[in-house]
């Protein structure tokens, strides 16, 4: 047997303090041994391992969290060692891109929260695939799924889409719009709620309807980080029902991604806070029931 550092520093007569095994805990992760998404040992393992006592893990665990390395501390269960971060934080990257593995990230969690404001749920419909697909597998199990989305009312005169030449009384991009955003969200609902009846887990998912056409889309994932895009409207041709609308429209899926992360700092810590009450507050207040028809 190879005898290390670090058991001499266990079995010898100085207990470790909690730097040094956070040190310890840090380097395998820094060398693979612990990969992101891993569970740690328990608190008992590791006070086990080390000598020490639990209050020592403790410090340590929370000095590796406030570097970003683990997720889930504190939280009932042994931590998971977190995702390196997306590289959306420093270079954003378009929706269709960059969502994807930060919803992987957050499902990794065992009780995942997610709150979208959108103008349909596209994007996210295809996004969630990557994580549904894990359950499927068996490579994460989350406990709970809630998942809460606003998305404009049939009800309002849509700021965009609209036709260049403007509305008229039957307005095929408003029904257009209608139709593509009762579709995607029957399917993004069903593919979520089968995975109570597949796999047991407690899955939530709703939708309320806004007053207004949100000019951002906001994806806030377990209450650590907010992904923010703009809605950049441009001129655009599409085919309906045998007819070429000319409109004005946004690519939501080419929108760019800014991420702010809880943990990087106080300012990234307060737009996420803010975040979250602004989606709330609009959740709680003027948004109705959806209707799908």
């Amino acid at each position: 047997m190879v005898v290390t550092q670090e058991n001499v520093a266990v079995n010898g007569s100085r207990r470790l303090s909690p730097q040094e095994i956070a040190d310890i805990l840090r380097e395998r992760i820094n060398n693979g041994d612990l990969k992101a998404g891993d569970r740690l040992p328990t608190q008992a393992e590791l006070a086990d391992e080390f000598g020490v006592e639990r209050g020592a893990v403790r410090q340590a665990l929370r000095a590796l969290q406030q570097d970003g390395l683990l997720t889930n501390v504190s939280k009932g269960s042994p931590p998971r060692i977190a995702e390196p971060p997306a590289p959306a934080r420093g270079e954003p990257q378009p929706t269709m891109v960059g969502l994807a593995p930060r919803l992987k990230v957050a499902f990794a969690e065992p009780h995942v929260h997610i709150d979208v404001v959108c103008h349909t749920a596209e994007t996210l419909m295809v996004a969630l695939g990557e994580p549904v697909r894990q359950i499927h597998e068996g490579s994460i199990r989350p406990e709970t799924i809630a998942v809460r989305i606003l998305v404009p009312s049939r009800k309002i005169n849509l700021a965009f889409p609209v036709l260049v030449e403007g509305r008229s009384d039957d307005d095929p991009v408003h029904q257009r719009w209608l139709s593509m955003r009762n579709a995607q969200v029957q399917v993004l609902k069903h593919n979520l709620m089968a995975l109570r009846s597949t796999h047991g887990i407690d899955v939530q998912v709703t939708f309320r309807a806004l007053p207004f056409t949100p000019p951002i889309k906001m994806y806030v994932l377990n209450g650590e980080e907010v992904l923010l895009g703009y809605y950049v409207l441009t001129e655009r041709e599409e085919e309906y029902e045998s007819q070429t609308l000319e409109m004005y429209d946004a690519l939501g899926s080419q929108s760019l991604l800014f991420s702010f992360l809880q943990r990087a700092g106080q300012r990234d810590a307060a737009f996420v806070e803010e975040s979250q009450k602004w989606f709330d507050a609009l959740w709680e207040t003027i948004t109705t029931d959806l209707t799908l028809s």
